[in-house]
C-alpha cells in the first residue's frame, strides 16, 4: 500500500548521466539506464536525500505517494547486487584471453642490446608495465598489485594528454574504465577488494574536465572507505585539449 512520503525525484532534462547520485547512494536506489539515472524501485529509496548534489541539479527530494522504504528487502537486494558482481568478475577471469595476467620490462641488458633504428629513436617508450589494464578485468590477486601505486584512470585521458606515458604513467600500475558507461557498484567493489590485499601504496586518480568523469574519484574514496585504508590519494584533472587543469589532493 502506498503512503504519502518523501522520495528522489529525477528531471530526465537535466541529467546528463553522470552517474554521480549513484555512487552516492548507499541504498543502490539509484541506476544508470539509457544514459540516465533512474530509481531501480520506490522500495529501496528512503528519501534522506544523500544522493543530492547533482551537478547539472537534476535532482529533489519531494512528497508524493510511494511504495513505503523496505529496509529489509534493500539488505536482500544489495547482498544479491554484491553476489552479482562477484560473479561477473570469476566469469571474466576464467574465461577471456584478454585478461591473462602479464608483467613487462626486460633488463637493462636486454634493452641495450635490442636492436635501434630510427623508429626508436624518434618514438617515446611505452611505460606501461603489466596486463590487463581494464578495471574489470584486473584481478584483485594480480601480483603487479601488491605494494603498488596505482593510477586509476578514465579511458579518455590517455588519448587526450599527450605525456601520458612520461608524465602520470611511470613507475605506477594503471586500471582503466569509464565512470560513466560501466558498472559503478562493481567497480567500487573492486576497490574495496584490491585495497583491502594488495597494500596500495598511493592512488592517482586521473579524469578528464567533463562531467560523466566527476564520479570516478568518488567510485575510489567508496573503495578505499568500505575497506577500512587511509591511502594517499590524488585528483589531476585534464582538459579535452590535452593540458592539466589542476591537481588536488582526494579525501579519504
Amino acid at each position: 500500500m502506498k503512503t504519502m512520503r518523501k522520495i528522489i525525484e529525477i528531471n530526465e532534462d537535466l541529467c546528463n548521466g553522470c552517474g554521480e547520485c549513484v555512487t552516492s547512494c548507499a541504498e543502490g536506489a539509484l541506476k544508470v539506464i539509457d544514459g540516465k539515472a533512474r530509481l531501480v524501485s520506490e522500495i529501496y529509496c528512503d528519501g534522506l536525500g544523500a544522493c543530492l548534489g547533482c551537478p547539472q541539479g537534476a535532482l529533489k527530494i519531494t512528497e508524493r505517494e510511494a511504495a513505503p522504504f523496505d529496509e529489509h528487502a534493500t539488505e536482500q537486494y544489495l547482498k544479491e547486487k554484491g553476489k552479482g558482481a562477484k560473479q561477473e568478475t570469476a566469469d571474466r577471469y576464467s574465461g577471456c584471453p584478454s585478461s591473462r595476467i602479464q608483467m613487462f620490462g626486460g633488463s637493462p641488458c636486454s634493452e641495450a642490446n635490442r636492436p635501434v633504428d630510427h623508429a626508436d629513436q624518434i618514438r617515446s617508450t611505452s611505460a606501461l608495465s603489466h596486463w590487463p589494464v581494464q578495471i574489470r578485468l584486473v584481478p584483485p590477486t594480480a601480483p603487479f598489485l601488491k605494494g603498488a601505486d596505482l593510477l586509476v584512470a578514465a579511458d579518455c585521458t590517455p588519448v587526450a594528454y599527450p605525456d601520458f606515458h612520461g608524465e602520470l604513467l611511470k613507475d605506477k600500475v594503471i586500471m582503466l574504465g569509464c565512470p560513466k558507461f560501466d558498472d559503478a557498484d562493481a567497480y567500487i567493489q573492486k576497490f574495496a577488494d584490491i585495497f583491502r590485499t594488495a597494500d596500495i601504496r598511493s592512488v592517482t586518480v586521473v579524469v578528464m574536465e567533463v562531467p560523466c568523469c566527476s564520479k570516478l574519484p568518488i567510485i575510489v574514496q567508496r573503495g578505499m572507505a568500505i575497506a577500512g585504508k587511509h591511502i594517499p590519494a590524488e585528483e589531476v584533472v585534464i582538459s579535452t585539449r590535452g593540458y592539466v587543469l589542476g591537481r588536488k589532493e582526494v579525501a579519504v
